[in-house]
C-alpha cells in the first residue's frame, strides 16, 4: 500500500509566511503614520510666525496696514483755503506765489484782487486770493496732521497716493529692551494726479516730482517702526 504524499504541511507553511509578511507589513505601515504625524505637528509648529521677530513679511503688513489708514497720500501742507498772496510775497517769489499761479493755470485755483489795508506786506493795499476751483477741491481731502506745536490740521491739498512694492531691508535698535524699535526702508508704487503729468506742474513741484520719477525701486522710503503686544508697528512721524 502505497503511501499519501503528505501535502498538508505545506498549507500551515504558506500561511504561517503570510502572517508574518501581514504583521511586518502593518508594524511598517504604524512606523510610516507616526513618522507624517510628527512631520504635520513640526510644520504646523513652523507655520505660525512668530509675531516680535523682524521679518520682511512682519514689516510688510504692518506698512500696508499703517499705509491703509490714511498715510498713504502726498499733501502739500496747503491746509486752509483761500490762500492770500501778499505784495511782499509775489515780490520774494515765496513758494504760493510760484506755485498758485501755475494750479490757476491748470484749473485748480482761480484768483481775485482784494483791498486790504495798506502795510509794509501790501504797500499798494491789495492782495491776490486764490480759491479752489470744483476741480481743485477734488484734491482737498480729510488728512489729519498734528505739527510740532501741537497744532493740528484737519484737511490738505494731496495729489498722489502711494502703495508697497517691496521691504527692501531694516536696522533694528535693541538698545531700549523694553520698547525695540526698527527703520525700515522700502520700494514703492505711486498714482499720481493726472495734472502732474504737465511740466509746469512738477517745475513748481520739486519733490513731488522726485517721489514720482524714483516709484518701482527708483528710490526708497523710510519708515520707523516700533514693537507692542501685536507686534511690530509703524509709527508716524520722521525716521
Amino acid at each position: 500500500m502505497s503511501a499519501r504524499p503528505r501535502h498538508f504541511h505545506r498549507v500551515p507553511r504558506g500561511i504561517s509566511i503570510s502572517r508574518r509578511s501581514n504583521l511586518t507589513m502593518n508594524r511598517q505601515h504604524c512606523k510610516t503614520a507616526a513618522l507624517v504625524a510628527a512631520t504635520l505637528i513640526a510644520l504646523a509648529g513652523c507655520g505660525k510666525p512668530d509675531p516680535d521677530a523682524p521679518t520682511r513679511e512682519a514689516f510688510e503688513a504692518g506698512l500696508r496696514a499703517f499705509l491703509a489708514d490714511g498715510h498713504d497720500q502726498i499733501c502739500l501742507g496747503m491746509y486752509d483755503w483761500p490762500i492770500d498772496l501778499t505784495e511782499a510775497e509775489a515780490g520774494a517769489h515765496a513758494r504760493h506765489a510760484v506755485q498758485l499761479p501755475v494750479f490757476e493755470k491748470l484749473g485748480l485755483a482761480k484768483s481775485t484782487i482784494v483791498s486790504v489795508p495798506r502795510s509794509a506786506e501790501n504797500p499798494d493795499g491789495a492782495i491776490k486770493r486764490f480759491e479752489l476751483t470744483d476741480e481743485g477741491r477734488k484734491y482737498y481731502k480729510a488728512h489729519a496732521y498734528t505739527s510740532r506745536d501741537k497744532v493740528t490740521q484737519q484737511n490738505d491739498f494731496c495729489v498722489a497716493r502711494l502703495s508697497l512694492a517691496k521691504v527692501e531691508n531694516w536696522q533694528v535698535d535693541s538698545h531700549a529692551a523694553q520698547h525695540p524699535s526698527a527703520t525700515v526702508s522700502y520700494t514703492y508704487k505711486i498714482d499720481p494726479a493726472p495734472w502732474l503729468a504737465d511740466d509746469d506742474a512738477r517745475r513748481v513741484l520739486p519733490m513731488v516730482a522726485k517721489v514720482i520719477q524714483g516709484a518701482n525701486g527708483g528710490l526708497r522710503m523710510h519708515q520707523g517702526f516700533t514693537q507692542g503686544p501685536q507686534g511690530w508697528v509703524a509709527t508716524a512721524g520722521a525716521v
